[in-house]
């Protein structure tokens, strides 16, 4: 029987560059995780009482660099600032200081260039929501995960980046939250609701369905970003 010429999910894994980062201008520690031949480039921005060390965000970046997506993983608070609760909710500080690691890997010869979604859970919906406002074209696409993308207040009009919000069936008031914003942005937009799980998709198969439902979104949309002038894939150096 012949064997397969596709390599295994295993061996992409080991493939996977981990580079250690501090992202400017205060130096917030993060990784940046680049694929072989890799197609495009998501950053996340974790919610309230997490960090770069997510399980459930970092079970969606193994799956998106599996597809050829790199993936920024970092803190969006020091240490110290993580002390003070009120910083949790300072959705314009977070969306500032993403949009700062967005400027960053523009500069970083692995990455820039490439199609760039912006993946938010909890206040980080919100806050890439609002960075996606400024960040205009550039983003390309928005997954927010169990997010409160109500925090990001007048800025959801201006959102015409094709976003996806991603609910548990369970999670009756932050579903209906997700929904009054839905109707507030501009471009293509989608909502799924995730039976029978709960905020943090702790269920069994919850957090695989945000997985597909995610890897599906970004997959199109930063395809279509791609220059279509350009059929080669951005290979590391």
């Amino acid at each position: 029987m012949a064997l397969s010429s596709a390599p295994s999910v295993q061996n992409v894994r080991r493939a996977v560059d981990r580079i250690k980062v501090r992202v400017p201008p205060i130096g917030l520690a993060g990784t940046l995780n680049v694929p072989p031949s890799v197609h495009g480039l998501v950053a996340f921005a974790h919610g309230s009482g997490s960090s770069r060390f997510s399980p459930r965000n970092n079970v969606v970046a193994e799956a998106l660099n599996a597809d050829g997506i790199a993936t920024l993983l970092f803190d969006l608070l020091t240490a110290d600032e993580e002390s003070n609760r009120a910083n949790i909710f300072d959705i314009p500080m977070l969306a500032e200081r993403l949009v700062d690691a967005v400027r960053w890997l523009d500069h970083q010869p692995a990455v820039r260039g490439l199609p760039l979604g912006l993946f938010g859970a909890s206040t980080g919906a919100a806050a890439a929501l609002m960075a996606a406002a400024r960040l205009g074209d550039r983003a390309a696409a928005i997954v927010s995960r169990g997010g409160r993308p109500d925090l990001a207040g007048d800025a959801l009009d201006m959102v015409r980046t094709p976003t996806l919000l991603i609910v548990g069936g369970d999670d009756l008031l932050i579903i209906d939250l997700n929904r009054l914003a839905l109707e507030r942005l501009q471009g293509p937009k989608a909502l799924e609701i995730v039976s029978g799980a709960s905020h943090l998709f702790a269920e069994r198969g919850a957090l695989e369905a945000v997985v597909d439902y995610a890897r599906n979104w970004l997959k199109r949309y930063l395809r279509h970003a791609q220059e279509p002038t350009s059929q080669s894939e951005h290979r590391r150096e």
